[in-house]
């Protein structure tokens, strides 16, 4: 036998990474967004000055969910290119990215620091793009399918820098909870 795999076989590889990576993106990213309390049940998201272009609080729970589905597409892609050129350092820059998207929430909702935050889906974006360009000589519809997501990163990175301009003290808007001293 001097095939080493069939093309069936090859797929179902694939397909294995993608049942693993695409649940654990979607987990993972929603799990952050619970946990930083983001989105429109936040106080302090809605004591904020926002501007006319931000959606409707659904649109982010589909747009994110669509979008950590193709991200865990693109990263089955390139997992599954074992042997590719430049695979490990592509795969590296997903990550840095993706740690990076992660931590962006509870930055933003968390700890309500707008200008960091600013930052920070600057960052995201150029990584990614750069994470585009190593993922094309790889398999192009990895690179393809990182598309729509850097196109919302572009946006929320417009949403971002005019939450920031419209308040200059978001940081102090709205008081932590209060806590209770006993003694």
């Amino acid at each position: 036998m001097s095939e080493i795999a069939t093309p069936g076989q090859l797929r179902m590889s694939y397909w294995r990474w993608a049942m693993f990576t695409v649940p654990a993106l979607v987990l993972i990213g929603s799990l952050m967004g619970l946990l930083s309390n983001s989105g429109y049940d936040n106080r302090w998201f809605m004591a904020l000055d926002r501007p006319a272009i931000v959606p409707p609080g659904w649109v982010f729970g589909v747009v994110w969910t669509t979008l950590y589905v193709l991200l865990g597409l693109s990263l089955a892609m390139i997992l599954h290119a074992r042997g590719a050129r430049g695979r490990g350092f592509a795969l590296a820059l997903f990550f840095v990215q993706l740690i990076a998207n992660f931590a962006w929430s509870p930055l933003f909702f968390g700890m309500h620091q707008v200008t960091a935050a600013l930052y920070l889906v600057i960052f995201i974006l150029m990584v990614t793009i750069a994470t585009t360009f190593a993922f094309a000589p790889i398999r192009k519809a990895a690179a393809w399918l990182l598309v729509p997501y850097m196109i919302w990163l572009s946006f929320a990175t417009i949403l971002n820098f005019q939450i920031d301009q419209r308040n200059p003290d978001a940081e102090a808007l709205v008081p932590a909870a209060a806590t209770s001293q006993i003694g």
